[in-house]
């Protein structure tokens, strides 16, 4: 449990702007061409995409109705990235490198099948 108290949680307005900027450059847009549909500024929104701002749930509506996205899968995907946070928060993964489980040192792993990669959660 030490490893949580040294992992500050991530702010809910740090991750709802990161999603909105992701959504806003894989639909390859600008900041301009999104402030102005929402009306806000663009100053605001680059503030709210950066963590800085937390949008009302009205302006946050607006933005969602600019981008053409759902609150709803606004929200999914912050989850989503909550969900990886603490993934990667409470198991890191280490990876061992190639294994080759009951096979013979002697054999060439070319010539070895069902070889694989060993990685072992840490709690």
């Amino acid at each position: 449990m030490a490893d949580i108290a040294r992992h500050p949680r991530p702010l809910l307005r740090t991750l709802v702007g990161e999603v909105l900027r992701r959504n806003r450059q894989e639909q390859r847009r600008t900041l301009a061409e999104v402030s102005r549909e929402a009306s806000v500024s663009v100053q605001y929104l680059s503030e709210v995409e950066r963590g800085r701002k937390e949008p009302s749930s009205e302006i946050l509506a607006a933005v969602c109705d600019a981008l053409r996205i759902d609150l709803s899968d606004l929200l999914a995907e912050v989850r989503h990235d909550l969900e990886l946070d603490r993934a990667a928060t409470l198991a890191p993964v280490l990876r061992l490198g190639s294994a080759f489980l009951g096979r013979s040192a002697a054999t060439p792993p070319a010539q070895q099948s069902g070889g694989g990669q060993v990685m072992l959660l840490a709690a």
